[in-house]
């Protein structure tokens, strides 16, 4: 008998602090939307190089493609570029057409393109790699994408700020009407995003004399939460 007392115990003990986790609202609900920022300095960033090539067929145009881009990407390794870091995002080949009033389109031939993207971890070396790209045969280029790579990291950071944010917000609202805060009762996350950085594209024929400059700045990164309180 005195093992079944314990039991019967936590039992109860259990069941009494579900029934407090559940219990009903009894003040004045308050609900606060707050925001989060946080800005870091990226660790990462995002390119792509490709090679678009124009032949009267199909079978030359992948063929001068596949000569340019194979040059391609042996710079993006030579440069030390990491295999899995290097990533094939676009082939394609269509046929090119001429277009003129009152007659059928007229077949000129094909344009074949192919791109890889690529994830430089050194920043600093992104112009380098950019012109050495070009250099080899990359007529188009495509990026810097900055990023952090660490992004839930960074993004616990700006969680932490937006639920403080909004407890601040509930507590002069509290004041304002004569009321604390009991309790929180739910937390919701709306969303976490990184506000989306223009990219740069170009059509390039020759490498400059000078590296291409890349200025990485900053990386912000945001949260919403919504944050029910009940007041009394």
């Amino acid at each position: 008998m005195r093992s079944v007392i314990p039991l019967m115990l936590m039992a109860l003990t259990a069941g009494a602090a579900t029934a407090a986790e559940t219990a009903p609202v009894s003040g004045t609900l308050l609900t606060v939307v707050a925001e989060g920022r946080v800005a870091r300095a990226p660790d990462l960033v995002e390119i792509s190089g490709g090679v678009v090539s124009d032949a009267p067929t199909a079978a030359a145009a992948m063929a001068a493609n596949a000569k340019a881009m194979t040059a391609v990407v042996a710079a993006v390794r030579k440069a030390g570029i990491a295999g899995a870091d290097v990533q094939t995002q676009g082939l394609s080949l269509q046929p090119q057409y001429r277009y003129e009033q009152n007659r059928p389109p007229e077949l000129i031939g094909y344009q074949a393109s192919n791109s890889v993207a690529v994830k430089v971890r050194r920043i600093a070396d992104t112009g380098r790699l950019l012109d050495t790209l070009v250099a080899v045969g990359a007529n188009r280029i495509d990026g810097p994408n900055f990023r952090i790579e660490d992004a839930d990291g960074a993004l616990d950071t700006a969680r932490a700020e937006a639920v403080a944010r909004a407890r601040a917000r509930a507590q002069l609202y509290a004041r304002a009407a004569g009321l604390t805060i009991r309790r929180i009762v739910a937390i919701s996350e709306s969303g976490a995003m990184t506000p989306p950085r223009p990219m740069m594209m170009a059509r390039m024929a020759a490498a400059e004399a000078v590296s291409t400059p890349v200025a990485p700045g900053e990386v912000a990164l945001s949260v919403n939460v919504t944050v029910e309180f009940e007041l009394q």
